[in-house]
Parts: C-alpha cells; structure tokens; sequence
C-alpha cells in the first residue's frame, strides 16, 4: 500500500498540473527505471479536451508503436491501441472504475470528486486485456509519474528541450544512486526503430502445393484479425484476448472462414501461424485468389509471405464493408 500512496500522489499531482493545456501528446520524453533500465516514453494525452491521460510506452517497440498509432485511422482498428506495451494513468469518472481499483482507493483514505477526477492505472501487453499493475509496474510508473512532473514543469517554460535534436532523439530522465539517493540528470539519447522479433513461421505444405496448382481465380478477399468478443485464461489470471480471422469475398460476402486464434505463448507467434491458417482455409474451398485486402497493418507483412508464393495481390483500405458485415452477424449471434 505504500507504493501505491505514493503512486496516487503522483498522479493527484498530475491532474492538478493540467499538463495537456500546454503540451499534446507527440511532445516525447523518455524516463528511465533505475531498476531495470527499461526506459518508459511519455505522452500526455488531452490537448483536445476529451481523455486525460499519461501513458508510459515501454521501450523501443512502446515508442515506435506509439507513432504507428499517429498514422493510422484507429477509428476503423481501435484494438490496434491495445497491441502496443505501455502503462497508462487515465483520469475517470467514478462509475468506470471497477471494484479493486475502488478498494485500493478506499484503503488510502483517498477521496475524488467530479468527472474526469479518478485515476485508473492499467498495463498493456500485446495480446491481453488491459489489467490492473503489477508491483514492478507500480513502482516503475512512479517513477515516471514523479519525473514527469519535473519534466513538464520546466518543458512549460522552454517547450524547445522536448525537441533535443532528430527524429531519433528523445530527452531521458536517467537516475544515478548517490550513496542512497537517486539523483536524476537530462541525458539525450538516440532511439533506433526496434529490430523485428525472430519468430518462426509453419507452413502445411500441402495445402500450399495444391494452391500453386490451381489457376487464379477473380476473387478478391477482405481478411481482417479482430478481437474476439470473450476471455480466454485461467481465472485469477490475467486474461488474454481471443482473435478471430475471418476472410470474406468482396462481392458476395460469402464467408470462406472465420478461425479462432490464441495469442498464446505470444501474440507474434500467434500472427506467424496466420500465412499457414489462410493457406489452409483456401485450400479447403480450392480458391486462390486474386486478391486480398487487409485494414490491419498487422496483417500485411504475414500475408505477402504467402502473397509472394501464390501470386495475389496484397491491398490495404481503410473500409472492409462484406467484412464488416459477417463481423456483426456473428457479434449479434453470439450475443
């Protein structure tokens, strides 16, 4: 409970500053976990009035999935939020809230009143629920929260020290243990786009050399990997999110599959089995098509692995409608 005193009074403190009248949420900063080393990117979010927030994306792959999330259109693939790493401080009206947060609250004598008043603290991990922090996590936030403070107090003053150089470059807040007292420093540091994860990618041969058999037919498929709408996991643990990988036809809006997939182990092991799972549900119906078209970004780089040996084309649009439409009729049957 003292780490989460502590972290609550960082967060008190945020809210109280309004940093987001001043600063959006592409103005970058980096704080470093003395603990871990792991750095924690930090963007403040609410220039426009709507959400308050301050989110930690961990590491090089938080940050360069942050800017992923700026150019795409998340109106049409909200979840791609929920696949980025980070820790997020958000400030909620009391009823959002869920019973452990309330009880964390009311054990800390804490008391919050209005809209938008209430922090709720949530992790993010590919392929999981948003879920409540973790000890490592409470103390690495507080951390960032406390430097935070710190950072967007001066930044107020001399905006110009978030911008320290290229687009690779980011001001960190890096610790030094000075017989028993962290002593933080400004320290620039240059921040490379992460190396993809090696991960390995199976294939059913013979589902394949029978497509490379077939001639190319006219039909475009619409393929899109979206939440599916349960939990999956052991109760009392952190539940993982269910995907579902449906491909339609374009035209007709015939269903040619709908797959259920588990982020287990991982969520990128679960997207190198995607080139085989299509490959598979075509070879079924006897269809190799002349395209395909994907909304995810996500999905682009597994299925030009399977593009590129049976030779469809690969296309990304922002709309899916025959897609769209075989969602929502499972998403009502099921409910």
């Amino acid at each position: 409970m003292n780490d989460w005193a502590r972290l609550y009074q960082a967060a008190i403190r945020i809210r109280e500053s309004a940093p987001w009248e001043w600063l959006d949420e592409g103005q970058i900063f980096g704080v470093q976990d003395p603990d871990s080393g792991e750095i924690g990117f930090v963007s403040i979010m609410g220039s426009l009035g709507e959400h308050y927030a301050v989110a930690s994306y961990t590491g090089a792959t938080g940050l360069y999935g942050f800017w992923s999330l700026q150019q795409m259109d998340l109106a049409s693939d909200a979840g791609m939020v929920l696949e980025v790493p980070q820790l997020q401080v958000s400030f909620e009206d009391r009823s959002i809230l869920t019973p452990k947060d309330l009880h964390v609250i009311k054990q800390l004598d804490l008391k919050f009143r209005g809209r938008g008043a209430w922090p709720m603290f949530r992790s993010y991990r590919p392929g999981y629920f948003p879920w409540y922090l973790e000890s490592d996590e409470i103390r690495a936030f507080t951390y960032v929260l406390e430097q935070a403070l710190e950072v967007i107090t001066r930044a107020q003053e001399d905006p110009g020290m978030l911008e320290p150089g290229d687009d690779t470059s980011y001001l960190v807040q890096v610790a030094q243990d000075k017989g028993g007292v962290l002593v933080w420093d400004d320290h620039v540091v240059s921040v490379m786009p992460p190396e993809p994860e090696s991960v390995s990618v199976p294939m059913d041969m013979a589902a394949l050399n029978l497509l490379k058999g077939l001639p190319k037919s006219q039909v475009s498929l619409e393929v899109d990997l979206s939440f599916f709408p349960g939990r999956i996991g052991a109760k009392g643990e952190r539940p993982q999110y269910a995907y579902v990988l449906m491909l339609v036809d374009s035209n007709s809006g015939f269903v040619f599959g709908g797959e259920l997939l588990s982020p287990d182990p991982t969520f990128v092991e679960m997207c190198g089995t995607i080139p085989m799972v299509v490959a598979r549900t075509l070879a079924r119906h006897r269809l190799r098509p002349r395209e395909i078209r994907v909304r995810s970004q996500t999905l682009l780089p597994w299925l030009r692995l399977l593009g590129d040996d049976l030779g469809f084309k690969m296309t990304q649009r922002s709309r899916l409608p025959r897609l769209d439409e075989a969602r929502d009729s499972l998403n009502a049957w099921l409910h």
